[in-house]
């Protein structure tokens, strides 16, 4: 199974801590892990950024949540255990608790209400919009989503642009992305590598270091068709014809499987960029594109709060 929203741990990690004994966090993903029954795959997936599983991510909003509302306390960093209202909560025997159970503590009416739109006052929190009880994604998992649907359509009004640009042009945007990729050497000795080959299936040669030690060929298509392996073995005959070990297909459409399969089995080395793959390159060593705001997503620093021994 998928790992459960934030809100389904919710009520697994108070039956968890219905002991009452003090209960390090690894153990409460241990045992809401097999809980829910999943797999190591299911447990390893990690957010988008890379920087913490899906699941650690949603059982720590949960435990949060709970802390907020007072029914689990953290005597120390990374230890949880229950608290005398979190006790009376399961002698209720819910059926679920989510954020909408949780609204009935005036402290944790507070914190939304802070989340929300920064007072401090309770006298607020039944006047602002309350989120669906089905939301399933933590607050680090909304703004990787939100981001990644921005970069998506930011992706694609890129190739769109891309499509209709003049080929010479193309080509300098190719020179260009690959200079700032680190290849090339100075943006004035990549300049007068394009069309070099003039007919000879190369658009474009360029240093592979600073040093020149190696060269890499390119191939720039401005096309809407997928690229066939036709076209690819014609470069790697262009590349063999310049006793050339390198080179790199970039176009703004598609490869065909047997394009790849060919580029994968051939001794020359063929890297394939198709549309997709350049514009994500465009936006991510910041061509054609640039930067509007920078958000800042900080967590607390235990750590600093720790004395010291």
């Amino acid at each position: 199974m998928a790992v459960p929203g934030y809100q389904e741990f919710m009520l697994p990690l108070l039956e968890f801590l219905a002991d009452g004994r003090e209960h390090p966090m690894k153990e409460c993903r241990a045992a809401m892990a097999e809980r829910f029954h999943l797999a190591p795959d299911e447990i390893d997936a990690r957010l988008p950024s890379g920087t913490q599983t899906v699941f650690a991510n949603r059982v720590g909003w949960a435990k949060t949540y709970l802390l907020k509302a007072g029914l689990v306390q953290s005597p120390r960093r990374g230890v949880v255990r229950l608290t005398k209202r979190g006790r009376q909560v399961l002698e209720e025997r819910p059926e679920r608790v989510d954020t909408g159970f949780l609204e009935r503590f005036a402290e944790f009416r507070e914190f939304r209400s802070r989340q929300r739109n920064g007072r401090t006052t309770a006298d607020t929190a039944d006047d602002a919009p309350r989120e669906a009880l089905s939301e399933d994604l933590t607050a680090e998992e909304t703004i990787e989503r939100a981001f990644a649907r921005h970069r998506e359509a930011l992706a694609t009004e890129l190739l769109d642009l891309l499509r209709d640009m003049d080929p010479a042009r193309f080509e300098q945007l190719v020179v260009d992305l690959l200079v700032r990729m680190g290849y090339g050497g100075s943006h004035r000795e990549a300049a007068r590598a394009v069309g070099r080959s003039g007919d000879e299936g190369i658009d474009g040669i360029i240093n592979e270091d600073r040093l020149g030690l190696d060269v890499v060929y390119i191939q720039a298509k401005r096309w809407n068709r997928p690229v066939g392996r036709p076209e690819i073995q014609r470069f790697a005959g262009a590349l063999q014809g310049h006793r050339a070990r390198k080179g790199v297909f970039i176009t703004t459409s598609t490869f065909t499987r047997e394009a790849r399969d060919y580029a994968g089995k051939i001794d020359a080395r063929i890297i394939l960029v198709d549309g997709e793959s350049l514009a994500e390159l465009m936006i991510e060593h910041g061509l054609g594109v640039v930067t509007t705001t920078t958000y800042e997503l900080k967590r607390l620093d235990r750590d600093y709060f720790e004395p010291e021994e």
